[in-house]
């Protein structure tokens, strides 16, 4: 590939510094990530959260550089195992993507192509990727359904998608992601359109298939509980920016942010005493095209100063490994949880 270079061994598999992605529309420019750093090492699971709109989604699909017509990077530095992704053509861009790097998109039945049948859409995106006959291909693409656990792996390559269950659908689609043994899996919400005991059994695959090929995930998910049960870390994104990152077990026991507090707070716990309504972040959050010139959560955080509303929090380390962008929380001022807001 143009531009390569042999990664260096301590060097992490994909590194994120300063992205910005902004859509270019009619009524403005909207700044759905407005930089954004982070970096995942080899075998490492990293989970991105926040609400819907936080750019979460476009993050990753940034990495991949796989942006509709209206996006564009207007700036950052996005390196995978050495290579500059920033200068890749569209040709490598797409060799990138299906060897070193596989996706999973968050809804199984539009994943797949309802025309063609499931072997024939494996294999031909083996053969895309690889240097092998069909034939072998198709045993591979058999061999995938197996290790993901679909029953009759042979007779499942003459289905087609709608023959398929949502679950079913999600494994062939992990099948596909895992045939060319990639370095670096994108999972975008694998598991929103499915029943509960369905995703437990595909966030069970993800995770053995990880820890058997020491595979990096980037897990999105709106789900904190699957954060917890698949994540070495967590960066929480709010309105384009990462308001907090830290590994899993310190975020969920140390929090800081009053975002992540408002999230962590909206979970339903059993049994709950009080059988009260269920906690929930006031207001909606911002227009992207008015972002950038104040803390963006401001409007819904009961814990707002007047700077709050006139400066934009810094990123900052207030712990080893532990990163809060709060005007009130920067290491030297420290916000108590549940206080109450000075200006109230």
């Amino acid at each position: 590939m143009n531009g390569s270079q042999a990664p260096v061994q301590d060097e992490p598999l994909l590194s994120v510094q300063d992205l910005k992605t902004y859509f270019y529309t009619a009524s403005g420019v909207s700044k759905a990530v407005d930089g954004v750093s982070f970096t995942l090492n080899r075998g490492q699971v990293l989970g991105i959260v926040g609400e819907s709109g936080s750019g979460k989604s476009v993050t990753s699909n940034s990495v991949i550089r796989l942006l509709a017509r209206t996006g564009k990077i207007v700036g950052g530095d996005i390196r995978f195992n050495g290579i500059d992704v920033m200068k890749l053509n569209k040709h490598e861009l797409v060799a990138l993507r299906g060897s070193d790097i596989a996706t999973i998109f968050q809804d199984p039945m539009t994943s797949l192509d309802p025309v063609f049948k499931v072997g024939d859409q494996m294999v031909e995106m083996i053969c895309s990727h690889q240097k092998v006959s069909k034939q072998e291909a198709r045993s591979m693409a058999v061999e995938a359904l197996k290790k993901v656990g679909i029953p009759e792996p042979e007779k499942r390559m003459n289905s087609y998608p709608h023959e398929l269950s949502g679950g079913m659908c999600q494994r062939v689609i992990i099948a596909m992601a895992v045939c060319c043994k990639p370095k670096f899996i994108i999972a975008d919400e694998p598991t929103t359109a499915l029943d509960v005991t369905v995703q437990a059994q595909v966030l069970d695959l993800l995770k053995d298939l990880q820890r058997e090929m020491n595979t990096a995930i980037l897990l999105i998910t709106h789900n904190l509980g699957v954060v917890w049960e698949m994540c070495d870390r967590v960066m929480v994104m709010y309105a384009g920016k990462t308001v907090e990152s830290a590994d899993v077990k310190e975020l969920y026991a140390n929090p800081q942010h009053p975002y992540t507090w408002g999230l962590l707070d909206s979970i339903p716990h059993l049994p709950d005493e009080t059988k009260g309504m269920l906690r929930t972040i006031p207001g909606v959050p911002p227009d992207l095209r008015l972002t950038g010139k104040c803390c963006n959560f401001y409007n819904r955080c009961p814990y707002c100063t007047e700077e709050c509303k006139t400066k934009v929090p810094e990123l900052v380390e207030i712990t080893p490994g532990h990163f809060v962008a709060c005007l009130r929380q920067n290491g030297v001022e420290t916000l108590q949880r549940n206080e109450v807001a000075i200006d109230e």
